[in-house]
């Protein structure tokens, strides 16, 4: 069974996204209205799938967020929300595989779309919120001299997918992903795999639209 937990304040919303989730079977779905309320909840039910209006909920700022989607590393959020601005939006998606956008003027249909999406533990960002994101990647950062394999690779585990995940669609061995790892992380002088997806966005390697999924 699915647990949806609806954190937005907004009663129409509260309506509109309560029929929608009702398509889904089976479920459970309560509605809060404060950040601690959802803590309560999350505690209660851990695996649940969070449908949050950012912008109009009690969250001092994206870290708080990021830190509650840490505790509860087996949730899954949908923001539902009328506007984000494009740094916030690249930095949850840089920092938490758990977290999806879409906006509320989105049609009917991407909306029931990004749910499913969510019960399956899947990211879904929308179309308009991976364009923000494209029209404004910053160009700040150098060209690298990464190969073309190497940059699939980047785009593989910019997507969460683990040595064994990326040396299997390869059919290649785990210690020849690693060994690209290792390469990767040298050319982009980084030292983990989170600062090299972070450097791909700035520098375009790893397009948006990858996290369409």
């Amino acid at each position: 069974m699915t647990n949806f937990i609806i954190a937005d304040n907004q009663e129409l919303t509260q309506v509109g996204l309560t029929a929608l989730i009702n398509k889904v079977e089976p479920h459970s779905s309560v509605i809060v209205s404060y950040k601690r309320e959802l803590i309560e909840q999350l505690e209660k039910a851990p695996d649940s799938v969070i449908l949050l209006d950012y912008t109009l909920f009690d969250f001092t700022d994206v870290e708080s967020l990021l830190i509650l989607c840490d505790r509860f590393p087996t949730s899954q959020w949908l923001l539902i929300t009328d506007d984000l601005t494009e740094s916030f939006m690249r930095k949850v998606i840089c920092s938490s595989k758990n977290i999806g956008i879409i906006f509320k003027d989105s049609q009917i249909s991407y909306l029931h779309e990004a749910i499913q999406d969510a019960v399956q533990k899947r990211r879904y960002i929308c179309h308009r919120a991976a364009e923000i994101l494209i029209d404004s990647q910053l160009k700040e950062e150098p060209a690298t001299n990464l190969t073309s394999t190497e940059i699939e690779i980047l785009r593989s585990i910019a997507q969460g997918k683990t040595t064994k995940e990326i040396a299997a669609e390869r059919y290649s061995s785990i210690h020849t992903i690693n060994t690209h790892r290792k390469n990767i992380f040298k050319k982009l002088k980084v030292n983990t795999a989170h600062e090299a997806v972070k450097y791909a966005f700035r520098a375009g390697l790893v397009d948006t639209s990858e996290f369409y999924i």
